[in-house]
């Protein structure tokens, strides 16, 4: 399987004589399944055209941070909130003083603040430029602020000089890039993940149901398959493709949901409950196609589904129990209610008013409130995550999931 599958990486280019490895890099992380779009400074056009990177990358190649028509469609905010990584290669000198000073006086450097996602830097430079004190502290700071530095090669270098400056090879850029997808925060344990909606039958041709995509629980599924877990999802009907390597069992009702999830978590040490369960479903399901008759008005009796989380979280032998509490209005109280009646150890909540954080939108927002439980009493904290792509919060979540458990 490739490895960068599905992933987004934000190239950025800046202006080195190793920009022109900048083509090589596009097409060897596509080549590993990657979805590739650039960035480039004014000073790397002068080394290699945005129309070479755009007709690799299959993209516009994105110039100017002023640009009216790119904010109009994809501006620094949303480039950053895009990628699941920012990768300079080549890194001047120069950017990476301006990185270390926190600029933003152009689109690269702009985007770099506002990614919420992990920032890699491939210096390329002349040798002395590289060993000179003010880099290798500009390195250091680089470093301590989480940013990952790959360190460049020795070797021949343009100017005719031998030393350390190269841009580190392609083939291990491309490997650096998709080891910061691997994790083993999770490693040895099984999560399960309900995700999308449920549909209850009112007759063979009618249903009740919501507008789940799954897009949450899906991504959700694939950042512990990447942190090493052995996840096992139970799906209702979606349209999302199913991450590689989990166990999927798809159903349609929250009856068919509960069976699977019993069946199921027996061994779990997690238990995340994304999905959407319908509230009630009809209390007997015609077996014929109900037809129309004499008056406008239809009357359903309605029953309550289980409630598959509580149930979960309430069993003797529990794994950690995770819910979603997704409100129109009062979000925060609603979910804190819930936290605690349901017995949950964590609870995610998110604004589904809002539509562009909503059930069909591929980025999410949410307040994370954890209970834990220890001899002084029952502690409740909480962390706001702010508006990034589904994957990127995925990969947070997970993390602090298996913080959660390392405490535990």
């Amino acid at each position: 399987m490739n490895r960068l599958t599905n992933k987004r990486i934000l190239l950025g280019v800046t202006g080195g004589i190793a920009a022109y490895k900048s083509a090589d890099l596009v097409r060897r992380l596509q080549d590993d399944g990657a979805d590739v779009r650039v960035v480039m400074t004014e000073s790397a056009q002068e080394f290699i055209t945005p129309l070479t990177l755009q007709a690799l990358s299959n993209h516009p190649v994105h110039l100017d941070l002023l640009d009216t028509e790119t904010e109009s469609v994809m501006g620094h905010i949303e480039l950053a909130r895009w990628a699941d990584v920012v990768l300079i290669a080549p890194a001047t000198a120069d950017f990476m003083a301006r990185l270390t000073g926190g600029h933003g006086d152009d689109l690269l450097t702009t985007i770099c603040l506002a990614a919420e996602c992990g920032v890699m830097v491939a210096p390329a430079m002349n040798q002395a430029m590289w060993a000179k004190q003010s880099t290798q502290q500009n390195t250091l700071l680089l470093k301590q602020r989480g940013i990952a530095l790959l360190e460049p090669d020795v070797g021949l270098q343009a100017c005719g000089e031998t030393g350390a400056g190269r841009l580190m090879d392609v083939a291990d850029i491309v490997t650096a890039v998709a080891s910061l997808f691997k994790s083993t925060s999770l490693a040895g344990r099984h999560v399960v993940v309900t995700a999308g909606p449920t549909q209850e039958a009112i007759d063979p041709v009618r249903f009740i149901s919501n507008h789940s995509s799954g897009k949450q629980g899906y991504a959700l599924a694939l950042a512990a398959i990447e942190a090493g877990a052995r996840v096992t999802l139970i799906s209702g009907p979606t349209n999302v493709a199913a991450p590689d390597r989990a166990t999927v069992v798809n159903v349609r009702s929250a009856d068919e949901m509960l069976e699977a999830v019993m069946s199921s978590v027996s061994d779990a040490d997690i238990f995340i409950g994304v999905a959407a369960v319908a509230d009630f479903r009809p209390a007997s399901v015609e077996t014929q196609k109900i037809k129309k008759s004499g008056g406008s008005v239809m009357t359903l009796s309605l029953v309550q589904n289980p409630d598959i989380l509580k149930t979960v979280a309430n069993l003797e032998s529990r794994p950690f129990t995770v819910g979603f509490a997704a409100e129109t209005e009062n979000l925060m109280e609603y979910a804190r209610t819930k936290l605690t009646a349901k017995n949950l150890d964590m609870i995610i909540a998110n604004n589904i008013a809002d539509t562009s954080i909503g059930f069909n939108s591929d980025h999410n927002e949410t307040t994370v409130i954890i209970r834990t439980i220890t001899e002084q009493g029952t502690r409740i904290t909480e962390a706001h995550q702010p508006k990034m792509s589904k994957e990127n919060l995925s990969r947070k979540l997970i993390e602090l999931i298996a913080e959660q458990l390392a405490e535990a």
